[in-house]
């Protein structure tokens, strides 16, 4: 049952996170670094600790009694996460919400799931995966290889995204880069433009940036492992109060906060200097603008970002924070983020055959979902 429930709160968090971008499609004359901002301000900085007061008595005593190495590190790995997660807006932006989400949560995928499992080969500790582990089991190989399943799922959507870049162009239907667009890659022009997954379709700039959001992107993961002294006080804790009732769903609420400062720091600086750039500022008080109806969209897109990690949490819970629970988070956000790309038709005008490639892209992700989720009942 703990494997089974684990799954569904992945499955619940993966959703919220590749759900998250849609509500900035509603947001109109803003900038991508002004609702990019004003969304994550719920993400980092709002939302966090409100999820922490509701689950997680006195987490700020725990905060200010951990050490400050632990802080520190979380906070680094939540910086360097920060700069993954900010081009993360602009792979979605130039690929398109499921071939960007494919390429960027692949990437950060493999990463996540293996590095924690390398560190801890050689620096043990209680119950934590390692790669002997994961390689000399028959649960840790399963969990393998639906990681490579998944990969190959991830190559056969880049696949189906080359061709739908070549089939579109040849049509004429991808547009120029539009002239108020910098060489950072933001541009003035309206969310629905950057959601179109035509106007500003670009797949070798959007490659790189998603290369560079995918490796970085993996470095939330190593902040929940940095900071884990928190969120073993806030489970100790509980389990004294509630004797017998298992592992803590919320521990890592705690953790989140800390994490999520250092993403606050990246993205606040980015985005005020592309203000400043840009000459944007005026995005939050332009009455031309539907402001309160922006924010509201804003909020909503935050809030929905952030859920993903509560519930990682809870997964986290039930599987543990080793591989499995990572593969299984980022390949279910794979699998909404592409389901929400044919909703969204953004590979409207492309062949019968790039077509049945994305589905079947799709159908291999979610197969290796299943795998995973085979290998976590076996353990």
């Amino acid at each position: 049952m703990n494997a089974i429930f684990g799954v569904i709160f992945h499955f619940i968090g993966g959703f919220a996170s590749g759900s998250f971008y849609i509500p900035y499609k509603r947001v109109k004359g803003w900038a991508w670094e002004s609702y990019w901002l004003t969304g994550g301000l719920f993400s980092w900085l709002i939302v966090p600790p409100i999820a922490a007061w509701l689950t997680i008595p006195g987490f700020w005593e725990i905060i200010g009694n951990t050490g400050a190495a632990t802080l520190g590190f979380a906070f680094l790995f939540g910086l360097l996460w920060g700069i993954g997660g900010l081009t993360y807006g602009l792979g979605v932006r130039y690929l398109g919400v499921s071939l960007g989400s494919s390429i960027i949560l692949g990437l950060c995928m493999v990463f996540g799931a293996l590095i924690p499992a390398v560190y801890y080969q050689f620096s043990q500790h209680e119950g934590k995966d390692t790669i002997e582990m994961l390689i000399g089991t028959n649960w840790g190989l399963t969990i393998m290889s639906g990681l490579l399943v998944c990969i190959i799922g991830i190559i056969i959507c880049g696949r189906a995204g080359m061709r739908k870049e070549k089939e579109l162009s040849a049509k004429g239907e991808l547009s120029a880069i539009d002239p108020h667009t910098t060489s950072a890659g933001n541009s003035a022009v309206t969310t629905e433009s950057h959601l179109s997954g035509k106007d500003e379709y670009r797949f070798g700039l959007g490659l790189l940036v998603a290369i560079v959001s995918g490796i970085l992107s993996a470095c939330f993961n190593f902040g929940i492992e940095a900071a884990k002294p928190m969120a073993d006080v806030a489970n100790n804790l509980w389990k004294a109060a509630n004797p017998g009732q298992g592992e803590f769903l919320y521990q890592n609420n705690v953790s989140y906060v800390v994490i999520l400062w250092g993403g606050l720091t990246t993205n606040l600086l980015w985005c005020l200097m592309l203000n400043a750039r840009n000459k944007t500022f005026g995005d939050y008080t332009n009455t031309k603008t539907p402001i309160v109806r922006n924010i509201i969209f804003c909020a909503l897109a935050g809030t929905m970002w952030f859920l993903q990690f509560f519930f990682y949490g809870m997964g986290e819970s039930r599987l543990g924070n080793g591989p499995s629970s990572w593969i299984l988070h980022m390949a279910f956000i794979i699998l909404v983020a592409n389901m929400w790309g044919l909703i969204l038709k953004e590979w409207k005008g492309v062949s019968k055959k790039t077509m049945t490639t994305i589905v079947f892209g799709i159908i291999v992700i979610l197969v290796s979902v299943l795998i995973v989720g085979y290998g976590n009942s076996l353990r």
